[in-house]
């Protein structure tokens, strides 16, 4: 196992290189008796090193750090200068080290692209690709600023989705404890002063308390069963083809899958059209775009269609055949593919999607805000008439 390290030597000589150990401790320990006291020691390829409470990139640190990089080049100011200066600068500990390790990197003799590919956990196949293609065509700050501006989308558009599923998600878990609070809290109160009148309930009346003596006695049991459901979930999503059902359901969903359909072509769209645009070759662009489609239905037609690429076939057809993309969208990358505009193409109708999301989103709150009134008006006023009819009745007796 091949291990970098960066340390000083007893002259107090900054050191760095690759030794194979087995272990991370023992490639320190190789270190210390080769007179090197290790300070950073990862394993080769493994990406930066992690720092206990910090293990991601903000993206608004990559967008930040990469637009001042493209400034700084366009400046004229050399490849290692900008690096170390943007590592000085940065305040994320995880970033400032990955960072500064890249400058040591390239001034090791590696390419920019090929300092990022060390550090996958930071820097991501589409980044490192781009810059790839940009140092191999002399254009390096062009792409630079096309990646900042792709990365400032990309977050815009995730965004829109969280919140869109955030919503609903939060109204159902308040909606269950609301719920909870008044069967297991509320009801056994005015339980206990029904039995103390002795007389015949309301037909509502007693299945409310019929269902509250139930969360009573069973809490424990209905929260075990809900963690059991919850782990369940999850481990099916960790398999390949529970991961591939859960975001098959997730398209198909009544409202909420057009909005994950419409983000996942705005996504698609942006990133292959800014792969396309930025010189990377089409089978390579959609290899990149299916590892980072976020959504397995899409990842797997995105291979297909790669797949039958490879053949020979032009991209529209492919497309069409995968059952994921829409017509529309379908024809209009083919008029692109025939006129040699696809990468424009593709960025208008990344264009269009976004403002669609953007649409989908707003008539999504706007359906959801009543739903919540009624649901959660309907829970509380049932409760509130079952618990009040028999005191109505009291009233009615005494009078």
């Amino acid at each position: 196992m091949l291990f970098e390290y960066e340390g000083t030597d007893r002259q107090g000589q900054m050191a760095t290189g690759v030794l194979d150990a087995p272990s991370q401790a023992a490639c320190e320990d190789q270190l210390r008796e080769m007179g090197v006291t290790p300070q950073k020691v990862w394993k080769k390829g493994g990406g930066a090193i992690i720092i206990p409470g910090i293990t991601k990139v903000p993206n608004k640190s990559m967008v930040v750090f990469t637009r001042q990089l493209a400034t700084m080049i366009d400046a004229g100011l050399p490849l290692v200068k900008c690096l170390e200066i943007l590592g000085s600068q940065e305040p994320n500990p995880l970033f400032q080290m990955t960072i500064l390790q890249v400058k040591q990197s390239v001034e090791s003799g590696s390419t920019f692209a090929g300092a990022l590919g060390k550090h996958p956990a930071v820097f991501d196949n589409l980044f490192t690709n781009l810059i790839s293609a940009g140092e191999m065509g002399g254009i390096l700050d062009t792409i630079l600023n096309r990646l900042s501006a792709y990365m400032e989308k990309a977050a815009k558009l995730k965004a829109k989705v969280k919140s869109a599923m955030k919503y609903p998600i939060t109204v159902i878990f308040v909606s269950g404890i609301i719920t909870m609070f008044l069967l297991v809290k509320v009801i056994p109160q005015f339980a206990g002063m029904f039995k103390s009148m002795g007389k015949d309930l309301p037909a509502l009346t007693v299945t409310v308390v019929a269902f509250s003596d139930y969360a009573v006695n069973n809490f424990w049991s209905i929260v075990g069963i809900f963690s059991v459901v919850m782990i369940v979930f999850f481990l099916i999503k960790r398999t390949d083809k529970g991961e591939y059902a859960i975001d098959w359901v997730l398209l198909r969903l009544p409202v909420m899958g057009d909005l994950v359909t419409k983000a996942s072509i705005a996504k698609f769209t942006r990133t292959l059209g800014t792969l396309i645009s930025s010189g990377v070759p089409i089978l390579d662009a959609l290899d990149i775009v299916a590892k980072t489609a976020g959504n397995r239905v899409i990842e797997d037609a995105v291979y297909y269609v790669k797949d039958q690429i490879s053949e020979g076939k032009s991209i529209a057809g492919p497309l069409l055949e995968a059952g994921v993309f829409p017509k529309m969208v379908v024809q209009m990358i083919g008029v692109g593919e025939s006129t040699g505009a696809m990468d424009i193409m593709l960025s208008k109708i990344a264009d269009f999607y976004d403002d669609e999301v953007d649409t989908a989103v707003d008539g999504l709150t706007s359906m959801i805000e009543p739903i919540i009134m009624v649901v959660l008006g309907g829970i509380i006023g049932t409760v509130m008439l079952a618990m009040y009819m028999p005191i109505f009745a009291m009233g009615d007796t005494f009078a």
